[in-house]
């Protein structure tokens, strides 16, 4: 009788055992270290450095581009902006006339060398070439389309010239070199060594200081 129930709390005590559940164990996040959330501070509120000069130049060059004189407009209206701007158009004009006068000519010349050609060489007496040589026509005829050509192209240069005007304007507009500082003071100068002696001449010192 004892030993039934000796094997009866036996296993009673084994399915207790089993039923019992295990508690699981929750560890506490670690708390970041105070070095680590002031970078993070610093580098979220540390202003991020903006070129203006770069942006204003590049907005300058499209203006100018797209319209010449736009850009020099787009730095600011000033009376020095104003005369590169007239000079910009100035010159545009004169090649504008140049090459038109050129294109005239040519076709002139070609046209009186190929009615000669159609009427044997020989010049019409009412044209007012005639008294030219074919020599000379054909010289001038040359001459004529080399310059039109020449115009083509100082053109072309005029209108990058005007885009590189308004890129570096607006640079320089935002470009700070800071205080300078000018001075000037008198020193002597040493001139060289002359029978063993070295004379000296009064002379300025300009000092210039960034």
């Amino acid at each position: 009788m004892g030993k039934l129930i000796f094997i009866f709390l036996l296993f009673t005590a084994y399915i207790a055992d089993a039923q019992v559940k295990p508690v699981p164990i929750t560890v506490p996040p670690e708390r970041p270290k105070l070095d680590t959330l002031q970078s993070a501070r610093t580098d979220t509120l540390k202003p991020k450095y903006i070129n203006m000069g770069k942006i204003q130049g590049r907005r300058a060059a499209i203006s100018s581009a797209i319209f010449p004189g736009l850009g020099q407009i787009r730095n600011g209206i000033t009376f020095y902006r104003l005369l590169k701007i007239g000079g910009i158009y100035t010159g545009a004009t004169l090649l504008t006339l140049s090459y038109i006068d050129n294109s005239k000519k040519y076709k002139d010349f070609l046209q009186e060398l190929e009615d000669r050609a159609k009427n044997g060489g020989k010049p019409d007496p009412n044209s007012l070439y005639a008294a030219y040589p074919d020599a000379g026509l054909i010289a001038a005829k040359d001459n004529a389309r080399r310059n039109r050509e020449v115009v083509i192209f100082s053109m072309a240069g005029l209108y990058l010239l005007n885009i590189i005007e308004a890129y570096i304007d607006a640079r320089l507009k935002y470009f700070d070199v800071g205080e300078v500082t000018f001075k000037v003071s008198p020193s002597l100068l040493n001139t060289g060594t002359m029978y063993g002696f070295s004379p000296v001449s009064p002379g300025l010192k300009i000092t210039i200081a960034l």
